[in-house]
């Protein structure tokens, strides 16, 4: 876990400053999905995958 958020306080501090919320959640989320492709799981990844889902259903493809 301590090395997700490491990564994903490092894109956040390359990216620098957001013009909405929904562009730093956009960036998080694709984030937490490039680490996982990197072939790393993350705990509890169940729970958080299925909370986008019910969160953004219609551009969310489980």
């Amino acid at each position: 876990m301590e090395s997700l958020n490491r990564v994903i306080r490092k894109s956040i501090k390359t990216r620098g400053s957001f013009p909405t919320d929904e562009a730093a959640t956009k960036l998080i989320y694709l984030t937490i999905r490039n680490y996982e492709k990197d072939g790393r799981n993350v705990r509890e990844w169940f729970a958080v995958r299925n909370q986008f889902a019910i969160t953004f259903s219609e551009r969310f493809d489980a």
